[in-house]
């Protein structure tokens, strides 16, 4: 493409965070709710062009979010599972988007420089599919070209958009990071979080 590709970024927060006992998009980790790091790190990245799904605890979740440059989308079917809040946050992405990044809330470890690599990768090639690769696979964080909106939109139940990454070997491209395997399930996953990050490098306190 001759011009600067429209990139919008999609954080998916909606879920009911069983495993966690309570909110864990409100569980602080810095100082600050862990939504607002993956939010914070879309914005740096997408200007405004970012929407975050909230779904269950929105009520408590919503007020948070009120001070931030992103649109927020409150999805009232989120029991259905992530697919949900994909296709809720797709339909409503501005007619001039040329693609789609999904981030989920909980990926503690991804920065925004991971999602400027991402970005900027895609930027390249932006007829494909660009997704973060960790742990031996491909997941998201990854980017999801205008052409594939529709096959997004045909997502259902608790299914990602890992479907498409494998539907789509031949139009994907993968970019390293690690970091993407750090999610936030459990409390002991924060604990063990916060203490990594209270560890000096290369020795303990």
């Amino acid at each position: 493409m001759s011009r600067h590709a429209s990139l919008h970024i999609i954080v998916l927060a909606a879920g009911a965070a069983t495993r966690f006992g309570r909110p864990k998009q409100l569980a602080v980790l810095d100082g600050r709710p862990l939504l607002m790091h993956a939010v914070g790190r879309a914005l740096e990245v997408a200007g405004s062009a970012v929407s975050v799904v909230i779904g269950a605890h929105a009520n408590l979740i919503a007020p948070v979010l009120n001070r931030c440059n992103a649109s927020v989308i409150v999805n009232r079917g989120w029991e259905e599972g992530i697919a949900s809040s994909i296709r809720l946050a797709v339909q409503r992405l501005p007619g001039a988007c040329d693609g789609a990044m999904l981030l989920l809330a909980d990926q503690a470890g991804v920065t925004a420089a991971d999602l400027q690599q991402l970005a900027d990768l895609w930027q390249r090639q932006p007829n494909v599919i660009v997704a973060a690769r960790y742990a031996g696979a491909l997941g998201v964080p990854a980017i999801f070209p205008r052409v594939l909106f529709g096959e997004l939109l045909e997502l259902r139940g608790d299914r990602g958009a890992q479907v498409l990454l494998r539907r789509h070997t031949s139009r994907l491209a993968a970019l390293p990071m690690p970091a993407a395997a750090q999610d936030v399930d459990t409390p002991d996953d924060l604990k063990r979080l916060i203490g990594e990050r209270q560890t000096p490098a290369g020795g303990v306190h």
